[in-house]
């Protein structure tokens, strides 16, 4: 393996860093008692990647089984306990763990714990989630094909919903 083509030509650097500071509240709330933080999204990071801070409270289910067809995702644990399905099996990540999941691979995860979780996605490349975070709710009240639609939108392949 070798490093991608180079995305920049000049023969000096230039300034474009960009910092962020914390932000005072979550972004969005998201299905249950979850909150996320859009740390880094696509829009920030030319496409790159995008990084969202997941918080969720005790007992919450994150997401049932399914894949993406674009984009991989990761998970690193910051605090507490969650359960990760990594298409085989459950598992549990605690605070420096790290589960990894390229495009196409089954995944799911859930707090089954007593306490919060606190942990970091990262989708790549970016993709525009906010929109799937900020929407999901409302439609898991709409009809089936309204969701499955809502859903394959945001290239979310929730295996319950296949046929």
């Amino acid at each position: 393996m070798s490093y991608p083509e180079p995305s920049y030509l000049d023969e000096k650097g230039q300034v474009t860093a960009l910092f962020r500071p914390a932000a005072p509240q979550p972004d969005t709330s998201f299905v249950g008692a979850t909150s996320i933080g859009y740390v880094a999204n696509q829009e920030t990071t030319g496409g790159e990647f995008g990084l969202y801070k997941v918080d969720m409270g005790p007992k919450t289910i994150g997401a049932k089984e399914h894949f993406h067809r674009t984009i991989s995702e990761s998970f690193y644990v910051l605090s507490g306990e969650v359960r990760f399905y990594n298409g085989e099996r459950w598992i549990t990540g605690g605070e420096g763990d790290f589960l990894y999941v390229p495009a196409g691979g089954l995944h799911a995860f859930q707090n089954d714990s007593d306490d919060p979780v606190s942990m970091l996605m990262i989708f790549s490349p970016g993709a525009p989630r906010e929109e799937y975070f900020e929407k999901a709710a409302e439609y898991v009240g709409r009809s089936r094909e309204e969701l499955k639609a809502f859903r394959e939108k945001h290239d979310n392949y929730f295996t319950d919903m296949l046929d």
